[in-house]
């Protein structure tokens, strides 16, 4: 027995080095943050969101850039809670910043630095990453290289930061990044709770295009009470239920 506990730790700790060389941080302190992701936890590497690492958001329009500001806000919600600021680099700041209150984040958290070009928009993302006091740092821009990708992934590997690339309506939709995952966000009607007048709570369509080590898939989520909440299913498990239907109606 104590053999077979013997390999077994050999091997949790070979994975922990694979996963780590490919960017993911195998520490605690990844383990402890709750996102309140759900059922999407299983489909990360170790059924955790990875932090430490850099993720690319991709928006096709301006309404997506705003549902995804908005997504990334209560993931920033949860990498603050421990201390730190976060840094939020732009070439047109969009973002209103008393509505991060609504997403627990006081406004003076947050570092905004308006840049004119998407290379000074990596030169002082890249500089932020390099910085281990910051929780993460959020660059909006058009197109990046996946030289300069790499450039960013290497940062994060000693100070842990997690790093965040926001392409706003990109030349190039679907380009290779060093980034641990891609990102699609898109608004969804608010459902009124009916017990107080006005919209509901914030919905999003996310969509996990791609996830090293992981599975991708869609999924609705809700911001409520200060949290993510899923309202459905994976739509690739509704599309599965729904084909099963169609099979015993045809049977």
């Amino acid at each position: 027995m104590k053999e077979l506990g013997g390999k077994k730790e050999v091997i949790r700790q070979l994975r922990e080095k694979i996963m780590t060389m490919e960017g993911f941080s195998s520490g605690m302190e990844g383990q402890r943050l709750d996102f309140g992701l759900g059922s999407m936890n299983a489909t990360f590497p170790g059924n955790t969101f990875p932090t430490g690492t850099v993720h690319e958001f991709v928006s096709s329009t301006e309404a997506c850039a705003a549902a995804s500001n908005g997504f990334l806000s209560g993931l920033l919600h949860v990498l603050m809670k421990k201390g730190g600021s976060c840094l939020w680099i732009s070439k047109g700041r969009k973002l209103f910043p008393p509505a991060l209150k609504f997403f627990g984040i006081e406004p003076h958290r947050i570092i905004f630095i308006d840049v004119r070009r998407d290379k000074d928009a990596l030169w002082v993302m890249e500089q932020g990453l390099k910085c281990k006091t910051l929780a993460a740092v959020v660059a909006e821009l058009k197109d990046i290289s996946f030289a300069e990708s790499r450039r960013l992934q290497l940062a994060v590997e000693d100070s842990r930061v997690t790093g965040f690339v926001h392409r706003c309506r990109p030349g190039i939709m679907s380009s290779t990044l060093a980034c641990v995952s891609r990102w699609r966000i898109s608004p969804l009607p608010s459902q009124p709770d009916g017990k107080l007048p006005g919209v509901g709570f914030p919905r999003w369509e996310v969509e996990l295009e791609k996830i090293r080590n992981g599975r991708p898939g869609r999924w609705q989520l809700e911001w409520r009470a200060g949290a993510f909440r899923q309202v459905a299913a994976p739509s690739q498990a509704v599309s599965e239920s729904q084909s099963s239907k169609k099979e015993k109606h045809y049977a």
